[in-house]
């Protein structure tokens, strides 16, 4: 095989033309005229055209054994196309290669899917043939654009100063948040390790060593159940400050995206990127992580209702309820079967004579009244409510207003709307157990303004925490830490951590807050999150390259998979398998 230097089959132009060259690929598409061959050769770079004529017998000869998928080198000269046979959806379709050589180099089966059409395949076939599912132009440029957004970060944050540190993949099991993979110990049998869910410890310990700006794109592992934006193995970038509040780490933050964002995709973002309270985004989106791409603002119609003889509201609000709702412009459209399939939902349509629901009837005229005050309702618009409790109602009216959205086709694609949540609760009340845990991790600095209701009210405790989001994803979290041992211990008894089983799980991080630990604070985000929207997917399995399915299973490798015996005594281990149902 040649030694000519290779050239990549999408990079050819005009300014080529008269060059003699030689091209590496795949076999794309194949049109035999009956003379004339015409080949779209491919490559990582893109495709071109190759022209086969048979005045070069040998080439010619070649090009009609090929098929799909056909491995070759070619070697001619780069052409001007005739005139109107350009095709102006390719980068190089101005030109083409007149090919002097052909080579076969590696032969292949017919794809279980075809490559050179972009139209839907099972999802589990294109993860058992992933190799062939990544020759996919479009997957292909996925792939790429996350190599630009991970450069992108490490330039950015090297200019500002940060060090890049690795942490270990194998540490100690401190349980909180969700499951750990664990990993079995052959020199201390009985012994694991836990991979790593995130670096949290350590680049605190980071900070306690003086190192200042750290960073660090990593893998962690989490035993959860999986969705369309989660893997059990992910990769975020994970970054620590010291000396700072929350003002400082948003700014590197937002700076950064908005760096991304420009050089990648060569769209502006404007920073500072706006902010909501946790309190505000439930109160006004129904969710702490809003959609700001549309309207359809909740509205708080609790004062309209006041005195209202309705029993389903009055029961709500004598129980001490809200009653909130949302106004859809141009919402008549929307037909009752629209509306009876959302939720137990009042509705209103607002027309130029009044208000017209089935429910209409059972209020006084000043409670319409101050209803169309509270929304502004026009002739046209629909009003949806809701009544019943307020942490019941925020995220009713959350799925309600994207579902209106969605109907109303309210949501615009290719933009791009960050906004920072702040203002987390420090605690929250466990759905499953009742009990109180961290509502991001324990380490969460409260707010100072806060630090009396810690032991008497601790739901009420805010957090020093903020999230990232951008549309309706959140694409990462943060906080300042606490640094002060004596207040982390008062945190660790919210949670009912006892001093001992505090000292126990985590006694090397207070340790170290005995040496000078400095105010730090960080955050960290989903780089497959982000990618996924940048690229405008639905799911990250489409950003990474070898994602696992829904099973958490890689249908490629059929991991996970049984193991051999033999090792399992070497680890001191045995399976227990679960009783037989009856």
């Amino acid at each position: 095989m040649s030694r000519t230097a290779r050239t990549p089959a999408g990079t050819p132009r005009p300014a080529d033309i008269g060059r003699r060259t030689e091209l590496y690929g795949w076999i794309h598409r194949r049109r035999d005229l009956g003379g004339l061959i015409f080949l779209d050769l491919r490559d990582r770079s893109g495709l071109i055209q190759v022209k086969v004529d048979p005045a070069h017998a040998q080439a010619h000869a070649t090009a009609q054994e090929l098929r799909l998928e056909y491995v070759v080198r070619v070697r001619g000269s780069v052409v001007r196309r005739p005139p109107g046979t350009e095709n102006k959806e390719l980068p190089t379709g101005e030109v083409e290669v007149e090919a002097e050589e052909v080579e076969i180099l590696n032969r292949s089966r017919t794809p279980p899917f075809a490559l050179n059409e972009d139209r839907a395949v099972d999802e589990q076939l294109r993860l058992r043939y992933r190799y062939l599912d990544l020759r996919r132009p479009h997957m292909a440029e996925h792939l790429r654009l996350r190599h630009r957004i991970v450069k992108a970060i490490r330039d950015f944050l090297d200019e500002e100063g940060f060090l890049e540190i690795e942490t270990p993949v194998l540490i100690r099991s401190t349980p909180e948040g969700a499951r750990d993979y664990l990993v079995p110990s052959r020199l201390e049998p009985g012994h694991f390790y836990a991979l790593a869910q995130s670096p949290q410890l350590y680049k605190q310990l980071l900070m306690v060593a003086g190192l200042d700006r750290y960073f660090q794109i990593v893998r962690c592992y989490r035993d959860e159940d999986l969705r369309a934006d989660r893997q059990p193995e992910f990769t975020q970038l994970d970054l620590e400050m010291s000396f700072v509040a929350e003002d400082d780490v948003l700014d590197v933050i937002e700076r950064s995206f908005a760096h991304v964002w420009k050089s990648v995709l060569g769209l502006e973002i404007a920073v500072p990127i706006p902010r909501l309270t946790h309190a505000q985004a439930l109160a006004r989106y129904g969710a702490d992580k809003p959609d700001r791409r549309y309207g359809l603002e909740i509205e708080e119609l609790t004062p309209a209702f006041t005195s209202t003889a309705f029993q389903v509201f009055r029961q709500v609000l004598d129980a001490g309820g809200v009653v909130r709702g949302i106004r859809v412009p141009g919402g008549v459209e929307l037909g009752r079967n629209d509306l009876d399939s959302l939720t137990e939902v009042a509705y209103w349509y607002r027309e130029a004579a009044g208000w017209r629901s089935p429910i209409s009837k059972f209020f006084r005229p000043e409670e319409l009244e101050a209803l169309a005050r509270s929304t502004q309702a026009q002739p046209g618009d629909l009003v949806v409510a809701v009544a019943d409790r307020k942490e019941v109602a925020a995220p009713a009216l959350g799925a309600i207003r994207r579902a209106l959205a969605e109907r109303m086709k309210l949501i615009p694609g290719g933009r791009f709307e960050f906004v920072w949540v702040t203002d987390f609760p420090l605690y929250e009340r466990s759905v499953e157990t009742g009990e109180i845990t961290a509502a991001h991790h324990p380490f969460t600095s409260p707010n100072p303004e806060d630090l009396a209701l810690l032991d008497r009210e601790p739901l009420k405790v805010r957090a020093r925490a903020y999230d990232l989001v951008l549309n309706d994803t959140e694409l990462g979290s943060g906080s300042i830490r606490i640094h002060d041992p004596a207040l982390q211990q008062r945190v660790f008894q919210g949670l009912g951590i006892g001093e001992e089983s505090a000292r126990q799980r985590f006694g090397f991080l207070l340790d170290a807050f005995d040496y000078g630990a400095p105010p730090h604070g960080g955050f960290a985000y989903g780089i497959d999150r982000v990618v996924m929207l940048a690229a405008g997917e639905q799911t990250i399995r489409e950003v990474i390259a070898f994602p696992k399915n829904q099973q958490a299973e890689e249908p490629m490798t059929s991991a996970p998979a049984p193991i051999d015996p033999r090792q399992l005594r070497e680890l001191g281990l045995e399976l227990r398998r679960p009783p037989a149902k009856p």
